[in-house]
């Protein structure tokens, strides 16, 4: 009864394996340059905006208005 059972093929070979190729370094000089040319540019970026700011959250010190007491009891 070989008829019933279908014959199986042959496995095809395995491919031969290459060798990976080398990771890249990430303690390079390129690399490095470049974060800290990244660095450079949001700390240019954070300055820029704090240094118009002026005054405290609380407002301004010296004004006659920001010793006042509120309605909310505040200073």
């Amino acid at each position: 009864m070989g008829f019933m059972k279908p014959s199986i093929p042959a496995m095809p070979p395995v491919p031969p394996v290459e060798p990976m190729e080398e990771p890249p370094k990430y303690d390079d000089e390129q690399r490095e340059e470049e974060a800290r040319v990244k660095r450079a540019r949001i700390k240019a970026g954070r300055t820029g905006r704090s240094a118009t700011i002026l005054t405290t959250p609380k407002g301004l010190e010296d004004d006659e208005y920001s010793t006042k007491k509120t309605l909310l009891g505040g200073e």
